[in-house]
């Protein structure tokens, strides 16, 4: 048996890749392949088969627009294996198109200082990857979190680019000139889904004065949140604002996936179905 996808969800699942699998869950007549028949489709490769010819490339093309619309529920398709798909097997087949990682929240984090160390364990411990970054390796802890990549690089602001769209990017490193850059590469992306400074609202207001000067407007800065974490949580210490800013970081990720979280447990699931008959 080919276990190519059994690999790849390994892979996909310790990247926090996003992909969809793709299942025939039913066969009627002649199809390229059986029942059970599985292949994983990321954006940017495809693992495995179901057979090949057009009803794959149909199959490949679905999967990639639901990871465009970045769409968290499973579909079925149901296909004739007729001209129209270029097909002469006659049959038919169901089609289960799976999100996988969806729901994964992707974190760089900039700095391995004493808040750093506190917040990373806690962030770990929730559905996050976390990229953690800063150019002195000696700061970083010797146990590193499972589900946390340590990026020492001399540049950090180079890491600003290979983030993927929609991640969380949260800064607290030991310099205030490399919080500026920082905070400028992570404006210029504008395809995050949240980003935090941390810092007093003075830190915030002379920032605000430096970036307008170099051209960023008010929508721009609206999107920076500075001072970071709940208002709820005060304190200095390390592990107090570890635990405002991961509260923070919680209610972001809620909100975007809050009414999946909420619906209730004993809610019977259904697969949306979509009838897509070629003739």
């Amino acid at each position: 048996m080919n276990s190519e996808w059994i690999k790849a969800l390994s892979q996909l699942e310790a990247d926090a890749t996003p992909a969809v699998m793709i299942t025939v869950v039913d066969e009627r007549g002649s199809t390229p392949r059986n029942a059970g028949a599985k292949m994983v489709v990321s954006a940017a490769e495809r693992f495995d088969t179901i057979g090949g010819g057009h009803l794959e490339h149909k199959a490949i093309k679905i999967a990639r627009a639901m990871l465009e619309e970045k769409q968290e529920q499973p579909r079925l398709e149901r296909f004739s294996l007729g001209a129209s798909l270029g097909q002469c097997c006659g049959g038919a087949t169901t089609l289960l198109f799976e999100p996988l990682n969806a729901g994964i929240v992707q974190i760089a984090l900039f700095g391995a200082g004493h808040v750093a160390r506190a917040l990373v364990p806690i962030l770990a411990t929730l559905p996050c990857r976390i990229r953690w970054i800063d150019s002195r390796e000696d700061e970083f802890p010797a146990h590193i979190p499972e589900g946390v990549e340590k990026v020492v690089n001399e540049f950090p602001v180079d890491e600003i680019e290979s983030q993927a769209a929609g991640s969380y990017f949260i800064i607290m490193t030991h310099n205030h000139q490399l919080d500026q850059e920082l905070t400028e590469a992570i404006l210029k992306r504008n395809d995050f889904k949240y980003f935090g400074l941390i810092g007093s609202q003075t830190k915030r207001k002379k920032f605000e004065h430096r970036l307008k000067a170099k051209g960023f407007d008010d929508a721009q800065l609206e999107r920076m949140t500075c001072p970071m974490g709940i208002p709820e949580v005060k304190g200095k210490l390390p592990a107090e604002i570890a635990v405002s800013v991961a509260g923070e970081v919680i209610a972001r990720y809620n909100a975007a996936f809050g009414s999946k979280a909420s619906a209730p447990k004993d809610t019977p699931f259904e697969v949306p179905a979509v009838e897509r008959l070629a003739i």
